[in-house]
């Protein structure tokens, strides 16, 4: 089901620049206050010297309690298997059940438009509470992953 509801252009750049240059650690997107397009609500840039766990807990914080939002994580992780570090590019649906349930359909029924951009997402992540959102469950979709 589609609902009219197209990505600006500034979507698809900015996760050009986290996927290709590194430049951000997250994106998070929401409709703009119309409805009409959604947009790119925060960027943040890379940091070296901040643990990837700090910037995935700062970026789950940043999710609203009461409103659905899509999110681009550069998940950086440690193989189980000690084959050494892997980098993910993590795509996030929150839709918190606490969020109005026109609200949810409004963004579930939007998502293709942004997805259909985003090429190179590895993971996608649906999430309606933290626990799913959660660090350890993202790292155990990434480490599945060859």
């Amino acid at each position: 089901m589609a609902s009219g509801v197209q990505a600006d252009e500034d979507c698809v750049k900015a996760f050009n620049d986290l996927k290709l240059q590194r430049q951000y650690k997250y994106i998070v997107y929401a409709l703009s206050p119309d409805n009409k397009s959604i947009v790119v609500s925060e960027k943040v840039q890379q940091d070296s010297s901040k643990p990837n766990r700090e910037f995935y807990d700062e970026f789950v914080a940043k999710l609203p309690t009461d409103e659905p939002r899509y999110g681009i994580f550069d998940f950086e992780f440690e193989k189980e298997d000690g084959s050494g570090k892997r980098n993910r590019i993590v795509f996030v649906n929150w839709a918190p059940d606490t969020s109005g349930i026109k609200k949810k359909m409004v963004y579930s029924s939007s998502k293709d438009a942004l997805r259909r951009g985003l090429v190179g997402v590895q993971v996608d992540v649906q999430a309606t509470d933290p626990d799913e959102a959660s660090y350890e469950n993202v790292l155990e979709k990434c480490d599945r992953l060859r």
